[in-house]
């Protein structure tokens, strides 16, 4: 909503809005964040524009994404294969979450839910891969058919986050 509110209108309005909305001070918003008060400040005021690590910093604060996980869309027997796995980047684990499609407009579909559910990544067939690649915003990888595909594409995913 709030990530919305920026784009319909201001930033400073989206963020006045939304810490009113959560009876929220700039202080406290600081102290979640870790940005400066005094940079907080000159931001709602319209002083200063945000830095783009400062918008993401305050985007986080009021939409986090909690599931954050890479998706692999497949067939069902496919995903079968990694039920429980993760895979570490930099010190950080995600889960791999499996989107079940039997058709190309289940796996559109799947595409969208999965990065709106928090996806940092998605796994798919080569004949999906281009077009989801144009509707969201998170690196997508191609799925090459063989008895270690699944593995190799999430080793690809690691390199790419």
């Amino acid at each position: 909503m709030f990530l919305r509110r920026v784009l319909e209108t201001t930033f400073q309005t989206a963020l006045a809005e939304e810490l009113a909305r959560r009876d929220m001070t700039i202080r406290e918003l600081s102290n979640q964040t870790g940005i400066p008060l005094p940079t907080l400040y000159k931001i709602s005021s319209g002083e200063r524009d945000p830095r783009l690590s400062t918008v993401r910093g305050i985007a986080e604060a009021f939409e986090p994404r909690q599931h954050r996980s890479v998706a692999v869309i497949a067939a069902r027997f496919l995903l079968d294969m990694i039920a429980g796995k993760e895979i570490e980047v930099r010190d950080r684990r995600y889960p791999v979450r499996g989107y079940a499609a039997n058709s190309l407009e289940e796996c559109l579909v799947a595409a969208v839910r999965a990065e709106k559910e928090g996806a940092v990544a998605i796994v798919c067939a080569p004949v999906l891969a281009s077009i989801v690649e144009r509707i969201v915003d998170i690196p997508v990888v191609i799925l090459k058919p063989g008895p270690e595909t699944l593995h190799e594409a999430l080793e690809s995913v690691r390199r790419r986050l």
